[in-house]
């Protein structure tokens, strides 16, 4: 990572509101996928006055946390857990 990269990353660590910009480089996507998500509504934005969007930092962690995708052995548990409670009771 460059001297600037990781100077505006420090700075958006630190912040709670992302412009696009900083959403951008937060969520490692290209304009179009954030522009994509913006206009299905699929993550929470801010367009005040109609202008520039903003993002909540916290919006954009839910969004990338959304959906989990398991490993093998926590599925492995969970049927073996199932499997032992309805065989049991």
């Amino acid at each position: 990572m460059n001297a600037e990269n990781l100077q505006r990353a420090q700075v958006i660590a630190h912040k709670e509101i992302l412009s696009f910009k900083e959403a951008l480089v937060y969520l490692d996507v290209s304009e179009s996928s954030l522009y994509k998500l913006t206009h299905r509504k699929a993550i929470e934005f801010f367009k005040p006055n109609g202008g520039k969007i903003y993002f909540k930092k916290i919006d954009l962690d839910n969004w990338m946390l959304e959906i989990e995708s398991e490993s093998k052995r926590v599925l492995e548990e969970r049927i073996f857990s199932h499997l032992k409670r309805n065989c049991n009771g």
